[in-house]
């Protein structure tokens, strides 16, 4: 096994993350692979570690990054021989002693990826800064799995940085890699066997987050690239509704009705219209996955009508607080709603099927790691 593991300035980290894979990978064939995007002392100091350490470690510096952590990654599964390559941060916090487990349960179950998720019962995000951003951590696994709901129906937490997968399995030349969310590059280019077992992301070792306003860009960025389908149709269709809805807006209170009344009879309107427009076009694969049809429009026109209830006291603030024409206020509040109806769409009622496979690994598990690895 190849334990990749991508720095940028990493250097305090390196002596005690490598401590730490020699402790837990003693006995298995391994070696640990930084690839080193570094302005630091990081490069030196992984050599100098590299000169004592338990376990081979080996060191490819990039003097011309390119791709960020994701485009490390792919390097070093190209300058990979083993069967495995599981990917970790050099931060430690991800747990060293769950490279085993990972390893262990990937030989055991057979699948070509396995996932320690932070989503699954036993598994935490503790170990983010601060609440803020492990709202935004999770706002965001919500917004990719709804994006790829058959991808990604039995990975809870595509966005970690923690998995090992299967070397043969991945294709690097369908890899577009950018910034940090490698693992939703490899499951959204192709079609891996998956299990999980949870995790509990620890607090940094050392050093600073790499997380920043462009870093998050890249994020939005990179789905747009992966999903320039479905949510792109939803999004066109929910494009024609608001068009739709502008419209009756404007014609009702051109004809003297209330800007609510308005509204409220314009909301419905295209509340339906879009339903049966995203059932033919946006989710038709997805229809036979689980709920009927008219549980499926119950679910969509209850949501959209809880939805239209928050939405109307922001319109009413907005025209009657803030002075803006109804017509464009109706504009802002439905692109504030949009991503929060795609969620609820992929992510419940057009929800597949799980077909998860237990991640569980019994005792016996344990000799399984040999020289294949």
């Amino acid at each position: 096994m190849t334990v990749i593991v991508p720095t940028y300035n990493e250097a305090p980290n390196v002596a005690e993350l490598v401590r730490q894979l020699g402790v837990a990978l003693d006995g298995v064939a391994a070696e640990v692979l930084f690839v080193d995007d570094s302005s630091d002392d990081t490069p030196d100091v992984v050599r100098t570690v590299a000169a004592t350490a338990a376990i081979p470690v080996r060191l490819i510096h990039r003097d011309n990054p390119t791709g960020g952590l994701s485009g490390a990654v792919q390097e070093g599964i190209a300058a990979s021989t083993a069967t495995w390559c599981l990917v970790m941060d050099g931060d430690l916090q991800h747990p060293p002693d769950l490279v085993p487990v990972l390893l262990a349960t990937a030989v055991h179950e057979g699948v070509d990826v396995v996932v320690a998720s932070r989503y699954l019962a036993d598994g935490s995000s503790g170990g983010l800064a601060n609440a803020t951003r492990r709202a935004v951590s999770s706002v965001s696994t919500s917004l990719t799995r709804a994006m790829f709901p058959l991808r990604l129906a039995d990975c809870s937490d595509p966005m970690t940085g923690f998995f090992v997968v299967r070397r043969a399995a991945v294709d690097l030349e369908r890899l577009r890699p950018r910034g940090f969310k490698i693992l939703l590059e490899i499951l959204a280019r192709h079609r891996l066997t998956l299990a999980e077992i949870p995790f509990v992301f620890g607090d940094r070792l050392a050093g600073e987050s790499k997380a920043s306003l462009a870093q998050g860009l890249s994020f939005l960025s990179q789905l747009a690239a992966l999903r320039f389908g479905r949510m792109s149709r939803f999004a066109v269709i929910g494009g024609l509704g608001a068009l739709v809805n502008i419209g009756i807006v404007a014609a009702l209170t051109s004809l003297g009705a209330g800007y609510l009344l308005a509204a409220v009879c314009a909301a419905e309107f295209t509340i339906v219209m879009n339903f049966l427009l995203q059932e033919r076009f946006v989710f038709h694969d997805l229809r036979h996955e689980g709920r009927g049809v008219w549980r499926r429009f119950g679910s969509s026109f209850a949501f959209n009508n809880a939805e239209t209830l928050v939405r109307l006291p922001l319109l009413a603030l907005l025209v009657q607080t803030a002075h803006v024409a109804a017509v464009p206020a109706t504009a802002v509040t439905l692109l504030i709603a949009f991503l929060a109806r795609f969620t609820f769409h992929a992510r419940v009622i057009y929800r597949p099927r799980s077909s998860r496979r237990s991640s569980s690994l019994p005792a016996e598990a344990a000799p399984l790691l040999d020289e294949r690895a």
